[in-house]
């Protein structure tokens, strides 16, 4: 019996997309992934900037809750589902168009219920990755106890798999 050929099986997804699609389709590109550090990069490009060209305050947050989630889920002992109750941002300098940003997120508090973490955006000099200038700090408690659905559970286990826990 003849069977159609398949399809071969998509590319693996790039880290961002799969940890947080919303962080890729502004170009922000996942560096490091464990329950200890979260850590990566952006160029900012006319996506992520307000009209004078800086990048906007609100692009800042969403890096900001979006590590720390990513952190906080991978520091669950079981797959739970987390979701951010508060987050506090302080933007202390600007990063303007063509900057590059880096960003790095690190556990402040771990516990069963909620997690807090620490996040911090430098803007960085592309020829020495050594000067770095902070442009914003902001702390990001979560709540990391909710129950995952039964169609949530093959993410959470691929998001795992996918940081080698």
């Amino acid at each position: 019996m003849n069977q159609p050929p398949q399809s071969p099986a998509p590319p693996p997804l790039p880290p961002a997309q799969f940890l947080d699609a919303t962080l890729q389709t502004l170009g922000f590109e996942i560096d490091l992934y464990s329950p200890q550090k979260v850590s990566g990069h952006l160029l900012v490009t006319s996506k992520c900037c307000q009209p004078f060209k800086k990048l906007h305050g609100g692009v800042s947050a969403l890096i900001a809750e979006g590590l720390a989630s990513i952190g906080a889920f991978l520091a669950t002992p079981e797959p739970q589902r987390v979701a951010g109750v508060h987050l506090g941002i302080h933007h202390l300098k600007s990063a303007q168009l063509g900057d590059f940003v880096v960003a790095e997120a690190t556990p402040v508090n771990v516990g069963r219920t909620i997690q807090v973490w620490e996040v911090r955006l430098w803007k960085s000099d592309p020829s020495n990755s050594e000067i770095k200038t902070l442009i914003a700090s902001s702390r990001v408690t979560l709540l990391c106890n909710l129950p995952l659905a039964d169609s949530e559970k093959v993410a959470a286990q691929n998001i795992k798999k996918l940081a080698k826990l």
